[in-house]
């Protein structure tokens, strides 16, 4: 069974410490890289990674993150080379949680995508093109298959329409920290601040920072408010690098490797 995210974040509360979760795009620059990259970030003990499933219409996918994904689709990367590659992974990686589009579970048919994500190791999925108010049956077979289905919330979410798309989210609630795609930002927005201290009124669930998150220094502003950061454009940068020729990725896993622990350090409360 896939490792459950509830335990790792009650693991880390207990260690006082904020989770560190890097996002990265399965197939960019290859499924092989991939792999060498899951296997690099669990080695440096990341607390979650995150795995995008590279989808042709961006969704809040910035610039960098787009881009893989074109690469990796330039490459023929398909669901079922994801999971066969992660699955070969299997119980040596940090938990995982799959970032995909719900067009992409649609057309698999969602009890057997959420079986096969489930054979393969991960752990909870989120679905940014499914409305947070609209996933009750999903929600219902990813509980059903002993996974958690994150929830994202955007600053701008009415308070009414949070706590109807917490009645359908476990594992963590996703917190966008700013209007707009992702991509790296200079510092944290206040706005978020205060967000978070009304989400933490509002649910038990942890809370988890994405969008925009992109250097240590940003983790300090989130300490006591949030229980995690998830970092993504800043690391799938260094893919490109190598895609454009700038980066040997040997070197690019490594870079990847030293941020991680620049990022895990700055975690501590």
């Amino acid at each position: 069974m896939p490792k459950p995210i509830s335990e790792t974040f009650s693991r880390l509360k207990s260690a006082g410490r904020m989770a560190f979760m890097p996002f990265v795009t399965a197939g960019d620059p290859d499924m092989a890289a991939t792999q060498s990259l899951l296997a690099e970030l669990s080695a440096r003990k990341v607390d979650l990674i995150e795995v995008g499933f590279p989808y042709s219409d961006p969704i809040a996918d910035g610039p960098v993150i787009q881009a893989s994904y074109t690469r990796a689709l330039g490459k023929h990367i398909t669901t079922q080379a994801i999971f066969d590659g992660v699955a070969r992974l299997k119980g040596s990686t940090s938990p995982l949680v799959a970032m995909v589009s719900y067009a992409i579970v649609f057309r698999s048919g969602p009890k057997d995508f959420l079986n096969r994500a489930r054979t393969a190791g991960f752990s909870g999925l989120i679905v940014p093109d499914l409305p947070g108010d609209e996933a009750a049956e999903l929600f219902a077979l990813t509980r059903e298959a002993g996974l958690d289905l994150i929830q994202l919330v955007a600053p701008t979410t009415p308070p009414e329409r949070v706590r109807e798309i917490l009645k359908h989210c476990s594992g963590f609630v996703y917190c966008i920290a700013v209007s707009g795609t992702t991509g790296a930002r200079d510092s944290v927005a206040p706005e978020l601040l205060q967000q978070l201290k009304w989400l933490r009124s509002e649910t038990t669930l942890p809370l988890c920072v994405g969008f925009g998150i992109s250097q240590p220094e940003h983790l300090a502003p989130l300490k006591g408010l949030a229980d995690g950061a998830i970092v993504g454009s800043a690391i799938v940068r260094k893919l490109q690098d190598i895609a454009d020729g700038k980066l040997a990725a040997d070197q690019a896993l490594r870079d990847v490797g030293e941020f991680s622990a620049q990022m895990l350090a700055a975690a501590k409360l």
